[in-house]
């Protein structure tokens, strides 16, 4: 087994974080503005968030989990073999379990539109497969 080519795999996690954060705010400031406006009118949605942070902690959030993905897609491609077929399979395994089982709840239980939990979890399916794809494409073995 090769070892983790460090550098490599940081460069992965920060142009995945970064293609992430663009997907994120698509989401949150273009698809879900209007209906965000909406929730909060309607005492849905807090106007501010509960820790005055959160944006900071959000992206760090997202930094961390492409980290987690890309060290996924390091230590995975020397069974399943490298390429963007493996960088897919771990990202969609990754954006599923970040996304899937809380925006379920949410959906079920949270009086808002189901739209928004819809959306938030595309947010991190997609945004964690995307962040994959990218950190996959620029991750190479040592030598």
């Amino acid at each position: 087994m090769a070892a983790i080519n460090q550098r490599r795999l940081l460069l992965g996690t920060v142009a995945g974080g970064i293609v992430w954060i663009i997907w994120t705010t698509v989401v949150n400031m273009i698809v879900l503005a209007s209906r965000y406006t909406a929730a909060q009118e309607a005492g849905q949605l807090l106007k501010e968030p509960r820790y005055p942070y959160f944006l900071g902690l959000w992206i760090l959030t997202i930094f961390a989990v492409t980290y987690l993905a890309a060290r996924l897609y390091a230590n995975v491609r020397t069974i399943a073999g490298p390429g963007p077929a493996t960088a897919a399979k771990v990202g969609l395994a990754v954006g599923f379990i970040a996304g899937f089982p809380m925006n379920l709840s949410i959906a079920s239980w949270v009086p808002v539109d189901r739209y928004l939990s819809l959306w938030w979890m595309l947010d991190l399916w997609v945004g964690a497969l995307l962040a994959t794809l990218a950190a996959g494409w620029l991750y190479r073995d040592s030598a």
